[in-house]
């Protein structure tokens, strides 16, 4: 389905026509970006994983899920800065480096964009409800977060 100005809004995936082992490396590549989504990523890495040429593997997971992969790591990067910010002492900063991002400025623009507050403003509304929050410490020793300095690559195990 599409608008009078070429854009497409996305069908829901059971009304996808995909075929379905291409549908099975669409879901591999979603799966590592669910598991790995603070790491950098690059198009040819996940076409990669889901075994298919690149701009194949981008038209295709823009249509089962109505976004583009850089779009779906970005929705999925904000939605674990919400919960770090909502059930952590952890600053804005602290957050962004750990969700993934480099970029203050970035982090802030996208929050504010997917969510319509600024990362401080949701920070402080959960801090007014007066909820105890997780100390950042317990969080980084648990493995829940791993900081890391910015553009720094992340550390294989």
């Amino acid at each position: 389905m599409s608008s009078g100005r070429g854009r497409h809004y996305p069908l829901a995936v059971s009304e996808v026509r995909v075929p379905g082992d291409v549908l099975v490396h669409l879901r591999r590549a979603r799966d590592h970006l669910d598991r790995h989504f603070a790491e950098p990523t690059d198009l040819d890495a996940l076409a990669a994983i889901a075994r298919l040429s690149k701009y194949h593997f981008l038209r295709s997971f823009a249509r089962v899920y109505g976004r583009t992969p850089a779009a779906y790591l970005g929705e999925r990067r904000i939605e674990r800065a919400q919960d770090l910010l909502r059930t952590t002492n952890l600053t804005v900063t602290e957050v962004c480096h750990a969700v993934g991002y480099s970029s203050l400025g970035s982090f802030s623009a996208r929050f504010t964009e997917l969510t319509g507050e600024t990362p401080s403003a949701f920070q402080r509304r959960y801090l007014s409800l007066g909820t105890p929050m997780i100390p950042g410490c317990y969080v980084f020793m648990a493995g829940l977060v791993e900081l890391r300095n910015p553009g720094e690559a992340p550390r294989r195990p």
